[in-house]
């Protein structure tokens, strides 16, 4: 640790070459790129790309001005397959996220695809009081829902040597005074009261249209009578199962009587509310989240964010 510390306080704040670097330290040049590579991927340095503010045309500040957002849009090469397109995204919103947690802080996290894959590219920054909180519930008819959630939560408490809290609750209540009367329960109160401390909330979108399906969608957690109910209400996503309509409403959508999840007027008093989304089939998704004012900051991938561009353009 402490020569890949070297190595890059005289790569990015003295300016040195690799070969003057190899020469000082004494090791070759390969050894330094091998260091430099170290002190990226665990977290002793943060690279930041500012876009040109001349750069009017670009998609990011086209939905930043029309959306009061923070955008960053991932490049992408054009034909690549969802994953790629998923994993490339993933990746820059894992180092996203880590500008914006630091010591003292909550993050809360909506399990999913796109969240599992965002853990999976965290570098190390170790924080102190730091907490990471479950902001829904994961166990349904099938499955208790805490091996896969466990291991999202867990991978987010070890890059930021964090608290971790699990929210031990069903994604999806058979009953909407189960819920309630679990709500009184003062275990359940203190997941609930960490996750109203949350001062970012990282998340993707669900949709019954995507795709390929979101993890609520396909693993079990609707009956049918469920998934006719979402159609008839006009559900075009969820976050953190918690459901909405096109133009950003969520009222009178019945299975949210029955979710988990965080109201969405709870939601918008998180500071740092960050949206993931790689798909294009999760633009009406995306659509409705930003009527419904739940993100500050989007992470995006390239060819989504052309076609809200497009689409801002075409409803004004």
């Amino acid at each position: 640790m402490g020569e890949a510390l070297r190595a890059a306080q005289l790569y990015y704040l003295q300016d040195h070459t690799m070969d003057t670097i190899a020469a000082e330290m004494h090791i070759s040049r390969s050894s330094v790129s091998r260091l430099l590579t170290h002190a990226r991927q665990t977290g002793l340095v943060e690279i930041t790309v500012h876009s040109p503010q001349a750069a009017r045309g670009h998609a990011a500040e086209r939905l930043a001005t029309t959306h009061g957002l923070t955008v960053h849009v991932v490049p992408t090469p054009p034909n690549i397959s969802e994953a790629d397109r998923l994993d490339r995204t993933a990746l820059s919103a894992a180092r996203i996220l880590s500008t914006l947690v630091d010591s003292n802080t909550t993050l809360g996290i909506a399990w999913g695809a796109t969240i599992s894959a965002v853990s999976r590219n965290l570098a190390q920054k170790p924080l102190h009081n730091m907490h990471v909180v479950q902001m829904n519930g994961a166990a349904n008819t099938q499955s208790s829902g805490i091996p896969y959630v466990s291991e999202i939560l867990d991978r987010f408490g070890r890059a930021f040597a964090a608290e971790v809290h699990h929210f031990p609750v069903p994604a999806l209540f058979d009953d909407p005074s189960t819920k309630q009367a679990l709500w009184r329960e003062r275990s359940v109160r203190n997941v609930l009261t960490m996750q109203s401390r949350a001062t970012v909330f990282l998340f993707g979108l669900g949709s019954p249209r995507a795709d390929v399906p979101s993890h609520v969608y396909a693993g079990g957690y609707f009956s049918g009578d469920d998934l006719q109910s979402l159609v008839r209400s006009g559900v075009v996503g969820d976050c953190a199962t918690v459901f909405y309509r096109a133009d950003g409403s969520s009222d009178d959508i019945p299975l949210n009587a029955r979710a988990s999840g965080p109201a969405f007027d709870a939601v918008r008093l998180i500071p740092h509310r960050v949206c993931v989304i790689s798909s294009l089939s999760k633009l009406d998704a995306l659509r409705g989240a930003l009527k419904a004012r739940l993100i500050t900051d989007l992470v995006i991938e390239e060819s989504v964010a052309r076609a809200l561009a497009e689409s801002d353009a075409h409803t004004r």
